[in-house]
């Protein structure tokens, strides 16, 4: 598998190459905190550090940020046309985190995520959606709805899923959570950057298919 997203990366490089600096891939991560870079240098944030991954791989792209902290999947909805107007070619939507840590129902932050998919649906705009699981504290029933959001959601709007943003850390650490604790910061909500490498790393062959689909290539295997 690691060779064929070498390949890919290799392929999408020479696409964009051949079309010239002017086209350059325009991307936006949208979402809350773990987006927008809450505790950590800059540099360190997801948005930095998934640029240069993307571009270790040969793509040239600009990755804006439109995180905002402490988001709800309702804020998301209310502003998803302001970062839609800068009609990026492909959103990664990163949200869920703060309805969850709320209690906030499952069915309320799936319709906030509906209209999210719906609007980069309508303008055309390809999507890679990254899930968040809840934990146990609000009851089975709970989780299994919030878990099942993301999932429901990719594949009624035909969207890429990353199904863990802290797949990466999770990982590593395996079942143990103390051993999460060095990839995390001291509310041990947020990553830091060690963390944000990790996760980044997990993500960053779903993000590759993102830029497949935006450069129309099919990757093989």
């Amino acid at each position: 598998m690691r060779k064929v997203w070498t390949l890919l990366g290799i392929v999408i490089f020479a696409t964009f190459a051949a079309q010239g600096r002017a086209a350059e891939l325009r991307l936006s991560a949208f979402g809350d905190s773990l987006v927008q870079g809450y505790g950590l240098a800059q540099g360190d944030g997801f948005v930095p550090q998934l640029q240069a991954w993307l571009r270790g791989q040969g793509v040239d792209v600009a990755l804006s940020n439109a995180g905002v902290s402490g988001d709800t999947t309702a804020g998301g909805a209310a502003r998803i046309d302001w970062t839609l107007a800068d009609q990026p070619q492909g959103v990664i939507v990163l949200l869920g985190g703060n309805d969850m840590l709320r209690g906030l129902q499952p069915v309320q932050a799936e319709a906030n995520l509906r209209k999210i998919l719906q609007a980069a649906q309508d303008k055309n705009t390809q999507v890679l959606l990254v899930g968040m699981t809840a934990p146990g504290n609000y009851g089975p029933e709970y989780k299994a709805a919030f878990d099942a959001i993301y999932g429901d959601l990719a594949e009624e709007f035909g969207a890429l899923l990353h199904p863990d943003a802290f797949a990466g850390i999770r990982a590593k650490a395996g079942a143990d959570p103390a051993a999460a604790q060095p990839f995390m910061q001291a509310d041990n909500i947020h990553p830091n950057a060690a963390g944000v490498a990790l996760n980044v790393a997990a993500l960053g062959p779903v993000a590759l298919q993102l830029v497949a689909r935006i450069a129309h290539i099919k990757p093989e295997g």
